[in-house]
């Protein structure tokens, strides 16, 4: 089987000796490439050229912004693509449920392959970039760019680092005062007065150390979108939502500032004002409107 490799050097797991034992596995029974990404986007412009060429499997070792690239650049072709953790939280690997070490993730690959586990699924889709498990509107997006401005830091204390992003974008550069967008939906409901958004396409929404963050239960692999809308301004009522999403996976919906709707294929997050947005993890910068759709049968994937 033809297989690419795709490598994010710079990825928080990503280690020379881990490289090697990962490349010699997978050439060990077929017939492998190797490609390391170099800038924004060419995890994309890799795995589109992989499926022209033929290539059947795309495994990309690198963390989730990396691997929403590649998935990407493979919507609507037959090439396949396989995870294997290479970044500091890994959430797409780990809902799939391949172990966190990469070494032990390729293993459980390597199986796959043996038995040709493949699935077609459907993503989200933000304009004309795809997502594999969430988009974020507003102040979500906000602490990934937060996040990603301390970079630096990501590869040895990534979570810590992400919840002092969240205080502190939260308290001091996130302007809460009032609902930043609305989401109008395609059965023409509209929610107005929202302060962040998050769009899910599988669950959990992401984890810290062990603990999966659950945001939307429904959504998953089969699924078409969730989406959940908050609108909470204070202190308190983002505290709350937080520890429901902490502490279980049902506790959310029943928040008084979160709407939330299942099974969504349509819907328009606007604002007269720029907001930011995310996408699998990736900050993509400020918008006023974003036109979100589920995109059925768009990818082939290689599950345990």
């Amino acid at each position: 089987m033809r297989v690419l490799l795709i490598v994010n050097a710079t990825a928080s797991s990503v280690t020379a000796r881990t490289r090697v034992v990962i490349q010699k596995a997978l050439g060990a029974d077929h017939d492998l490439e190797v490609a390391e990404t170099s800038r924004r986007g060419h995890a994309a412009r890799l795995a589109r050229g992989a499926a022209a060429e033929g290539v059947e499997v795309v495994a990309v070792l690198a963390g989730d912004g990396t691997l929403n690239e590649a998935a990407d650049g493979l919507v609507g072709t037959r090439t396949a693509l396989a995870p294997l953790p290479g970044g500091s939280t890994n959430v797409y690997a780990r809902t799939l449920g391949l172990a966190e070490d990469p070494v032990e993730a390729t293993s459980e690959l390597l199986d796959s392959l043996e038995r040709r586990s493949f699935q077609r699924i459907g993503l989200g889709r933000l304009g004309d970039r795809h997502f594999l498990f969430h988009c974020g509107v507003g102040f979500d997006a906000a602490v990934v760019e937060a996040v990603e401005r301390r970079a630096a830091f990501k590869r040895y204390a990534a979570h810590p680092i992400f919840v002092m992003a969240a205080f502190d974008t939260w308290l001091r550069t996130y302007d809460h005062s009032h609902g930043r967008c609305s989401v109008t939906f395609d059965t023409g409901e509209t929610i107005p007065g929202a302060t962040f958004v998050i769009v899910s396409k599988t669950s959990p929404y992401t984890y810290l150390g062990h603990k999966a963050i659950t945001v939307a239960p429904a959504a998953n692999l089969a699924s078409a979108l969730s989406v959940t809308v908050i609108t909470a301004r204070h202190t308190p009522g983002i505290l709350s939502i937080a520890a429901r999403a902490f502490l279980s996976p049902t506790l959310l919906h029943r928040q008084r500032d979160v709407v939330q709707r299942d099974g969504v294929v349509a819907a328009t997050i606007a604002s007269d004002e720029p907001f930011p947005y995310q996408v699998d993890g990736d900050y993509l910068g400020n918008v006023r409107r974003l036109d979100i759709a589920y995109v059925p049968d768009a990818l082939t994937l290689v599950v345990p």
